[in-house]
């Protein structure tokens, strides 16, 4: 990985930061993006100490806002001029329904909006630096999740697991659909169930509840073990040309059956397309 520029989102705790640290030890030039600047820099300064690597740097985003996300790639390619991987690896879980400021349920958009976005803004400089690749930290959640195009933002009957099951399916659908745009770019993109990790996910997120997810923690594996599986995708030769997948402890394999339906992909890019604003 020495000198490949390697953007990590989410990168202030848990997957996130062991995923940044494990590449930029392997030599990367790592990008981490991070929604709060202090936590952030604890964390750039944790990583460039522990990985022996100075060429690490901090980015802010707030992936509640779209603006954020543009300004986000701005401040990249006035940087940067190559981007080898990306890592979409930012998430929510949010017991009580709540909105963004672009009108948006909270979970669907951090977890799949704003990296649908950001995704399709950083496509030109990923191609320019082929062979690259694209890796979406998906859950093994998304088998119960399903799309309903009639109420995406889930105002009828939310539920913690039911927003963020569906937005982690949309994030596989938007794999696959994205492999077979990329076809002969020399890009790849696959995604990933990273394991029952103890992350921050399962305790602040999920406010008054958040005493039962930090007791579930107890039981789950390291946030380092569980990155395991982003940085193989991210920086291993065994995957070299592997696109439109899904890994789950480092091999392939299926997802559930709605995430290889190839109809609801095409009008889930269409629908994300006109919610974010790309033409």
């Amino acid at each position: 990985m020495d000198g490949r520029v390697c953007m990590v989102t989410g990168a202030s705790s848990g997957i996130g930061k062991e995923t940044a640290e494990k590449l930029a030890e392997r030599g990367a030039r790592v990008v981490m993006v991070c929604r709060n600047r202090d936590k952030g820099g604890e964390a750039l300064a944790d990583i460039k100490k522990r990985s022996r690597n100075d060429f690490v740097e901090l980015l802010i985003a707030d992936f509640t806002s779209l603006a954020s996300v543009r300004e986000l790639v701005k401040a990249f390619e006035g940087g940067h001029d190559a981007l080898h991987v990306l890592v979409n690896n930012a998430g929510v879980a949010q017991v009580r329904r709540s909105v963004t400021g672009d009108g948006f349920e909270t979970t669907f958009q951090v977890d799949f909006l704003s990296h649908f976005l950001l995704t399709n803004l950083l496509l030109d400089v990923l191609k320019k630096s082929s062979p690259s690749r694209i890796v979406n930290v998906s859950s093994v959640g998304h088998f119960g999740g399903h799309i309903d195009f009639d109420d995406l933002q889930t105002e009828r009957g939310y539920g913690v697991m039911k927003a963020y099951s569906r937005a982690k399916l949309a994030q596989v659908l938007f794999t696959y659909e994205l492999a077979r745009k990329l076809g002969g770019t020399g890009v790849t993109v696959n995604c990933l169930h990273p394991g029952a990790v103890a992350t921050n996910i399962w305790g602040a997120s999920l406010g008054p509840l958040s005493f039962v997810g930090k007791a579930t923690k107890l039981f789950m594996m390291s946030p380092a073990k569980g990155a395991q599986t982003s940085v193989y995708l991210a920086s291993s030769p065994e995957v070299d040309g592997v696109t439109g997948k899904y890994f789950d402890d480092q091999r392939e394999e299926k997802s559930s059956a709605e995430s290889y339906d190839e109809a609801v992909a095409k009008k889930l890019w269409e629908v994300s397309a006109r919610m974010v604003g790309l033409g």
